[in-house]
């Protein structure tokens, strides 16, 4: 595990965060992701991210822009939220410049602060299965389709934060879930963490 947050952590500004998506999911390892809702801060610290690069035929992107994936059209650093199979949010950063599509999927967290908000919207007290995965990191936070747009960059509904804590041990892998560009290894982890969703080394070459 990670050491304990700040929990007054700063908002990161869009001039930290770079605009490039594979440099941004290795940077967002060790970020925080921090969620205001009306009964208080529930935070984690992202320990799983994945890059959906440029012309990455796994990417929302892919097929250009639509009104479901506009936001990953954003300038980097903007959230796009989207769902899958009907009952899963999920949760991307944009990650180039305005007008080109791709975005780094947050596919874990370790729980920082407002875990007793974020143990009742998952509807179990069990710490490790709070976060760990996509899905479950969405409604912990309650992030949905409300969300898709929202600048992260700016102190509001749902924003990145750091707190100054020392990096952790990085490793990379093929990606999860996927069968198109299967073989890139974009995945990026927080070595030895147990709230990384899955295998810690799924699929690796």
């Amino acid at each position: 595990m990670l050491p304990p947050p700040n929990l007054n952590p700063s908002v990161l500004s869009r001039a930290e965060l770079p605009a490039e998506t594979v440099a941004l999911a290795r940077f967002l390892i060790g970020k925080l992701l921090v969620r205001r809702l009306p009964e208080g801060n529930a935070s984690g610290r992202i320990v799983e991210a994945e890059a959906y690069v440029v012309g990455d035929a796994a990417g929302h992107a892919y097929r250009g822009m639509t009104p479901r994936n506009r936001s990953l059209f954003l300038e980097h650093g903007h959230a796009y939220v989207c769902l899958v199979r009907g009952r899963s949010y999920l949760m991307n950063v944009s990650s180039e410049r305005a007008g080109i599509g791709a975005g780094v999927l947050i596919r874990a967290l370790e729980p920082c602060d407002g875990i007793a908000l974020m143990q009742r919207n998952r509807g179990t007290a069990r710490l490790l299965d709070l976060a760990r995965g996509p899905g479950r990191l969405a409604q912990a936070l309650q992030i949905d389709r409300r969300l898709d747009g929202v600048d992260l960059c700016c102190d509001g509904a749902l924003w990145l934060g750091g707190d100054g804590c020392p990096p952790c041990a990085i490793e990379r892998s093929k990606r999860i879930g996927i069968r198109r560009d299967a073989w890139r290894l974009l995945r990026f982890y927080c070595a030895n963490n147990r709230f990384v969703s899955g295998q810690r080394r799924p699929n690796n070459c």
